[in-house]
């Protein structure tokens, strides 16, 4: 069946209602963390569009299992009870004008909206489009500067020795590196709990991507991005200020700059593909290994 065949079948209409229901609630909400956190001046957590746009794919990639008809048990009771604190969650967070709380509501709307028109089984096929949703929701402020000093002072701690260790004349007062004639602030885009968050995201899109059967090396991987993101943080301040001492604090205040976020992630993904590799070689040679009676 073609895409747009399964998209229009009668069996969908019920569906299209509460897309368009939800749509009509959410498009707000939408509004504004596009507005001040997405494409904002600050431009806090700008990954939130491409999750967002994750989100969808992950859900049409599963569509088959949500819509399966075969198995519906539908259970209206559950799926009323969740949309409705849904509902007063979203009513509260804006009334109040908390983006998070709103967010935040949509991780009751939609399972409440599946195991009404579906049940339990189809909930469980939509889990981790659901689950990877939770990176929409904005971080409290505070807990964002309580987290993101410490990484800050630690991301700038580690680049200055490496950089320092490599010969380059260089100095740190705080989360201010001094390169050269050049002074660099370490800013919370480059070494902040937000880019923490966006790296976990994109490592659990690894684990669902490549599905592995071993719940260990799933744990350990999911664990091991923590670290990762720590020394993804670090090579791109050092980047960035090779960039300015070679090139002027222009060139590193520049172009140049948002290709070093490019250079994060690039550089993350590629620590979480090898680490998974070693979790794999690791793992066939723990179960070759001779066991002795």
């Amino acid at each position: 069946m073609s895409v747009v065949q399964r998209l229009t079948a009668p069996r969908t209409i019920p569906w299209w209602i509460c897309v368009l229901g939800l749509l009509a609630l959410y498009l707000p909400t939408l509004r504004d963390l596009a507005v001040n956190l997405w494409f904002g001046e600050a431009q806090e957590q700008s990954q939130g569009v491409i999750v967002l746009a994750i989100c969808v794919w992950l859900i049409f990639r599963s569509w088959d299992r949500i819509d399966d008809t075969e198995a519906s048990s539908p259970r209206p009771i559950l799926g009323w009870a969740l949309m409705a604190i849904g509902l007063l969650l979203y009513v509260f967070g804006r009334s109040q004008r908390i983006l998070s709380a709103q967010t935040a509501s949509a991780l009751f709307m939609l399972p409440g909206v599946v195991l009404l028109l579906r049940g339990p089984r189809q909930l469980r096929g939509a889990a981790f489009a659901l689950f990877f949703m939770f990176f929409l929701i904005p971080l409290p402020a505070t807990f964002v500067d309580a987290i993101t000093q410490p990484m800050k002072l630690a991301v700038s701690t580690a680049a200055t020795a490496a950089m320092y260790a490599a010969g380059y004349p260089i100095a740190r007062t705080g989360v201010i590196l001094q390169i050269g004639q050049y002074q660099l602030l370490v800013a919370d885009a480059c070494a902040g709990l937000h880019t923490l968050f966006s790296l976990e995201a994109m490592g659990l899109l690894y684990l669902n991507v490549v599905r592995h059967s071993s719940v260990f090396r799933n744990i350990a991987l999911a664990i091991l991005i923590v670290p990762i993101s720590f020394v993804a943080n670090v090579i791109r301040v050092i980047v960035l200020a090779l960039i300015t001492y070679y090139y002027g604090d222009e060139a590193g205040q520049g172009f140049l700059h948002g290709a070093a976020g490019m250079v994060l992630f690039l550089t993350a993904l590629l620590f979480i593909i090898a680490t998974d590799s070693g979790l794999r070689w690791l793992a066939i040679r723990t179960t070759a290994r001779p066991q002795h009676v």
